[in-house]
């Protein structure tokens, strides 16, 4: 039964905000019921409210475990900053401090304790426990409990014990990235009972996904960077070596820029984290070990400088990107050497298991790396969530499509030889040898076996060995040939790929990619830019002067709603989201007689309504169409174009067309004629039934210039309700 009535108006007057974001609303309340819960959320979809919010509304305390000490700190500063009395223990406190915090929590004077799974195993700390009257314990970053999971940390496993110590206290294990593996081992690890799972989508739409060849990196680096100079970003590097490096050379191009990684002694790495959330620093450089938790809302890009070693960690780390709801880029920089350099790494494990499984996970981010797909629907199907609105609008493949061509020469070619070799050898080898073959080499390897003899030795002169190494990776991808996992891997044929050689089955494989043509601008927020840069600069000063980031103060999806409704009274300034009823009275007063001075010789701008922020997915209806499909139908019916259109509404032209082809294929009636002329839609439904429409890019080759993508995808979509009666 829903509570809405009873939570609203204490969401509204500690956290400023007016409805729960999905499944918030459930997980609170099951919490409060004294149950069991897993919940799964997106970085950004407010996990952390799932917690804090119980620990309002009844008395006792909430213990919250989290890995990191700068989480520790960035969420007290942001309750205490909205009336909430919470604390934290660990390490970075003075003994004095330490002591009048536990005698806090021996009165009863917090809600909210935030510790580290190593001190809250402690004996005595467990005693203590006992007196405090726990409601709750909160486990963030439950995937750490998972051998499975991408960083697993072994003294989460001591968790368990608490199911023992405090048989009658509620769980709540939360993460933002888990496969369903992983997820089932976290319930089995912490003992969870009658667990009320909560699984959200893992989509961040206001994301924009690219892959970028890498060809020079420094160089590709400082581009993305000065072109989105004055936003910060977070670029992660593989090494140490590499993030000092990285940082250095941005700070000779005049870049603020620092560095973070474990090679950094603790006050260092403090002190340059510290500098980043304050936005002294725009860029930091960092490892992995920066970022889990790190609660920065206005990060603008995060750009992998080097390959991540899996998925998992790649998608938590591009999530560190748009946390606040407005658009965010996450590019990574692709080379196959780099997954040389991991597969070296991976080799120096001593357990054979933990090789397996790093093998197989590196085998899926290169699969994501390399994929002319959609990127969005790569990374959302790895986490079993089927994302079938594609193209996306907002990443790469889907903006500017990858060139496909008849590979099926080359497959079958690279196929024979791997048919060739066993039936020879009887026993598979690498994928490079096998590349060798076919080029003709004369090394150590061809000679000993004498694969000379082999009737597809030196069959591939034509292409060198980059070209078949994709050609390679892209069947692997297909499924017509697998690597084995152990340290010395092999190519094998699979059952398809053996169906595919003998039946001489058509093969289409993707060019390498490609620069987008444009970006997405998902989620974006038009305001008075101007006004906005000054409401920063104030932002700044009041942090500042509180000694907090600037975020803590408020977000800038708030400080963009102010320069867009330009708020004139305390009734209209407390519509802004984020605005509670502390930082009503702290901070409305400042903030509209700056907005009210700049008014004095600036006039006010206008802007369309439906430019709202996109913070959280919203689920497509599928017995008809989406509020944002349905905002582009009506524009459309009312005379705009669609160039009009994605101009007002912030998206790419290609994302309207899908909206149009999705209500085309709902059945709304449309003026198509608008869309696509008479004459035009006769040569596109020819090439449709040459080619058929289950791909845009052969209709595409086909049509060559007289045709858009989007003008395709309408015929298409016009097909299919024909097809489906």
């Amino acid at each position: 039964m829903s509570r809405s009535s009873d939570l609203l108006p204490t969401l509204k007057q500690t956290f400023g905000y007016t409805s729960f974001r999905p499944l918030q609303e459930e997980i609170i309340c099951d919490a409060m019921d004294g149950r069991d819960v897993f919940a799964l959320l997106p970085t950004g979809g407010g996990k952390s409210l799932c917690f804090q919010f119980p620990a309002l509304m009844r008395d006792g305390l909430t213990v919250v475990v989290s890995p990191l000490i700068s989480l520790m700190k960035d969420q007290v500063d942001a309750l205490n900053a909205s009336g909430v009395a919470a604390t934290f223990l660990n390490s970075s406190l003075a003994a004095g401090e330490g002591r009048e915090r536990l005698r806090g929590l021996h009165t009863g004077r917090y809600r909210l304790l935030y510790v580290a799974p190593e001190r809250l195993m402690l004996s005595g700390f467990l005693e203590d426990l006992q007196k405090w009257n726990v409601r709750l314990f909160a486990i963030d970053e439950a995937h750490c409990v998972s051998e499975w999971g991408h960083d697993f940390r072994p003294e989460y496993r001591q968790l368990a014990s608490l199911r023992t110590t405090f048989p009658n206290v509620p769980m709540m294990a939360l993460t933002a990235t888990a496969t369903e593996r992983v997820r089932e081992d976290i319930v089995a690890q912490l003992h969870l009972k009658d667990t009320r799972c909560y699984v959200a989508s893992f989509n961040r739409p206001n994301l924009m996904y690219r892959v970028v060849p890498k060809t020079s990196a420094y160089e590709q680096t400082l581009a993305i960077v000065q072109e989105k100079a004055g936003e910060c970003g977070i670029i992660y590097c593989q090494s140490r070596k590499a993030t000092e490096s990285v940082a250095e050379r941005l700070k000779l191009d005049g870049v603020k820029a620092a560095t973070y990684h474990a090679g950094l002694d603790a006050e260092e790495r403090a002190r340059n984290q510290e500098r980043f959330l304050r936005d002294e620093v725009k860029v930091i450089c960092a490892t992995v070990a920066f970022g889990m938790g790190i609660n920065k809302p206005n990060v603008r890009y995060v750009l992998h400088y080097d390959l991540p070693k899996n998925i998992e960690g790649y998608y938590q780390e591009t999530g560190r990107a748009g946390r606040d709801g407005l658009p965010g880029e996450c590019v990574l920089l692709f080379s196959a050497g780099d997954a040389v350099k991991q597969t070296r790494f991976i080799d120096e494990k001593p357990d054979p298991q933990e090789q397996k499984i790093a093998r197989d996970q590196l085998q899926q981010m290169v699969h994501y790396a390399e994929a002319g797909g959609c990127r969005r629907a790569s990374l959302l199907g790895y986490f079993g969530e089927i994302w079938e609105d594609v193209p996306c609008g907002a990443c790469d493949n889907c903006l500017a499509p990858r060139e496909t061509f008849d590979g099926t020469l080359a497959a079958q070619k690279l196929l024979s030889c791997v048919f060739r070799i066993q039936e020879k050898s009887q026993q598979g080898f690498g994928l490079n040898h096998i590349i060798d073959i076919l080029c003709g080499a004369d090394t150590v390897m061809i000679r000993k076996w004498r694969h000379t003899e082999l009737s597809t030795y030196g069959i591939g002169d034509e292409m060198k060995k980059p070209g078949w190494q994709a050609v390679g990776r892209e069947l692997m991808r297909l499924g017509l040939l697998q690597q084995t996992k152990e340290k010395f891997s092999v190519v094998e044929m699979t059952t398809d790929g053996m169906a595919a050689l003998r039946e001489r089955r058509k093969i289409t494989l993707t060019r390498p990619a490609a620069a987008p043509e444009r970006t997405s601008k998902a989620g974006a927020i038009a305001c008075d830019e101007t006004l906005f840069e000054r409401l920063r600069e104030l932002r700044l000063k009041l942090a500042d002067e509180r000694d907090v980031p600037p975020y803590i103060i408020f977000s800038d999806v708030a400080l963009r709603e102010m320069a867009r409704s330009y708020p004139e009274n305390e009734r209209e300034f407390s519509r802004i989201s984020g605005v509670g009823r502390l930082k009503l009275e702290e901070f409305a007063a400042t903030f509209i007689q700056e907005i009210q001075a700049y008014l004095k010789s600036n006039p006010r701008q206008i802007f369309a309504d439906s430019l709202a922020p996109v913070s959280f997915v919203r689920a497509r209806n599928r017995g008809g169409l989406n509020d944002t499909t349905r905002e582009t139908v009506r524009r459309f019916r009312d005379g705009f174009s669609v160039s009009n259109i994605a101009q007002e509404r912030g998206f790419a032209a290609s994302t309207i067309f899908g909206h149009l082809a999705t209500a085309v294929e709902a059945g709304e009636e449309l003026d198509i004629g608008r869309l696509v002329p008479a004459d035009l839609q006769k040569e596109i439904e020819a090439a449709i039934d040459v080619v058929g429409d289950n791909s845009l890019t052969p209709i595409k080759e086909r049509m060559g210039d007289r045709a858009d993508y989007g003008q395709i995808r309408i015929c298409c979509a016009l097909r299919r309700p024909m097809l489906r009666k």
